[in-house]
């Protein structure tokens, strides 16, 4: 029934996303219904929030973190160096080289899951790629990077190494993680990206 219930979750938002894009955008479709819901049920799309706080250690060059919620919560709240696409300007032509592009690995997030999974959704049917969700956004982030449950006595080795790593990723963050004070990267300092090559139109024939 949960699993039943979880599906129903992910379809339900997914009609409603593709009944309401409109169908001549200026890029069509690239991906059907049924396949858009095969790669939703694959779950492939989720990045771990262990995986991406390494990232971040690491200052990773490639990890770019899309927070789509609204500029208000942004401001008060946002993980370190994201930039702000709220949902609702996820098709505005201004931030197209930024979510289809082939040279960073994108990482939608939003406070749970919801909202960046929709923007996957409306940019992964038009067939971009290199998008990702961060599992449970905001939220889960908090629960497992910053205020990671300590192990029991009788956990196994495995769960013992997940949290000294997950302790030690929060420390390394220095609580910076998740921002409290207002953002300083406003939509106006976008971070330099290499456009996608377009492929050139052949001229003439037979």
């Amino acid at each position: 029934m949960k699993a039943r219930l979880a599906l129903a979750s992910i379809i339900i938002p997914m009609g409603l996303i593709i009944a309401a894009v409109p169908e001549n955008t200026t890029k069509p479709f690239k991906l059907t219904a049924n396949e858009l819901l095969e790669e939703v049920k694959s779950g492939t799309q989720f990045i771990y929030p262990d995986q991406v706080a390494e990232m971040v250690i690491t200052k990773d060059p490639t990890l770019q973190i899309v927070d789509v919620r609204n500029a208000d919560e942004f401001e008060k709240f946002s993980l370190p160096n994201a930039i702000n696409i709220p949902l609702v300007d996820i098709l505005n032509p201004e931030w197209e080289d930024y979510i289809d592009q082939d040279v960073k690995f994108n990482v939608f997030y939003s406070n749970g899951t919801n909202d960046a999974n929709e923007a996957w959704m409306i940019t992964r049917q038009l067939g971009y790629e290199n998008n990702y969700v961060l599992e449970g956004g905001l939220n889960y982030w908090v629960e497992t990077i910053m205020n990671p449950e300590a192990p029991k006595s009788t956990s196994s080795n495995e769960e013992i190494l997940k949290y000294n790593l997950r302790k030690g990723a929060g420390m390394a963050l220095g609580g910076a993680a998740v921002n409290t004070q207002p953002s300083t990267m406003a939509k106006s300092s976008k971070p330099p990206i290499t456009k996608r090559k377009k492929k050139k139109r052949v001229v003439g024939g037979c």
